[in-house]
């Protein structure tokens, strides 16, 4: 297509928006009040995907060392573990440490036994996948001078089965409400499109291509789902920095933390516009198909 006849056809689009007055804000705001739905949607699920993410890398296995092994045992059963394969980082632990730290906890009750200090040297492992957590700490538990492997058996399981659940319910309710939404707006363009039904045809009938008459619908479209995807970007922008100004102090050194302002909004205004365009164009494709045939 000829980029004088391309021009001709975003003219014409932009001025049936205006001749249509009534059916574009209706069609605008059918964009409009879906794309907030899914906008805030996709905001909270990726916040909770955040969250599972912290829980999983929270997740680390405790080795503790056969407390009669020496310190070149202890040495071994550490370069051991860190050559497992799966395991990211392995910070080691002494037993006066271990003996400190039960003494925080627990109280200066526990002081007594720094004479004698009945624990083993400990190593805090984390694996590269958190879903492999529980093999890595089978493994681990086979090696020599290991005196016991914790990693919260069966309640670590349990986790990552719900996380993964979660993740995927999130994602089928992100996609039905997106094909709701293609539906709903589709639905809202075809009207536009049966109420124009005689031009389509008058120009069909003076010898137009099927493309020169999808042109401009599709022009069309994609101007709606631009001006649709417009208010819903500048509300979930201001919003959401505005949340996150207020909670993200707050919530400093907690485990759940809300998503940098920065590259989350641009990336998720993005995705807006994406998907108001592409809406917008496949509502308009789909529906002038069928008036087409003259």
């Amino acid at each position: 297509m000829k980029a004088r006849t391309f021009g001709r056809h975003a003219r014409e689009s932009l001025k049936s928006l205006g001749r249509n007055s009534w059916m574009t804000f209706a069609s605008t705001s059918a964009v409009t009040v879906t794309l907030l739905l899914v906008g805030a949607f996709i905001v909270i699920m990726m916040n909770l995907n955040q969250l599972a993410n912290n829980i999983e890398n929270d997740v680390e296995i405790k080795v503790v060392a056969d407390p009669a092994a020496d310190e070149a045992a202890v040495k071994e059963l550490e370069e051991k573990v860190r050559s497992t394969n799966g395991v990211l980082e392995v910070v080691y632990s002494s037993r006066d440490d271990e003996l400190n730290k039960m003494i925080e906890s627990f109280g200066e009750e526990l002081s007594l036994y720094k004479q004698s200090n009945p624990l083993g040297d400990a190593l805090y492992v984390k694996a590269k996948e958190p879903q492999k957590t529980a093999a890595i700490a089978k493994k681990i538990d086979t090696y020599d001078y290991t005196y016991e492997v914790v990693y919260g058996e069966g309640k670590v399981e349990k986790l990552f089965n719900v996380l993964n659940n979660s993740r995927n319910v999130g994602v089928v309710l992100i996609l039905a409400l997106l094909f709701t939404a293609m539906f709903l707006i589709s639905n809202t363009i075809r009207i536009t499109i049966v109420a124009r039904k005689r031009e389509i045809e008058i120009m069909k009938l003076v010898g137009a291509t099927n493309s020169f008459v999808r042109v401009p619908f599709l022009l069309e479209g994609i101007w709606l789902g631009v001006l649709g995807a417009i208010i819903p970007m500048i509300v979930i922008s201001i919003a959401y920095y505005n949340l996150h100004v207020y909670w993200a102090p707050r919530l400093q050194g907690e485990l759940f933390q809300l998503l940098d302002t920065t590259p989350f909004i641009f990336q998720l205004n993005g995705l807006l516009l994406f998907m108001g365009v592409f809406i917008g164009a496949w509502g308009s494709f789909m529906s002038v198909r069928k008036f087409l045939r003259v």
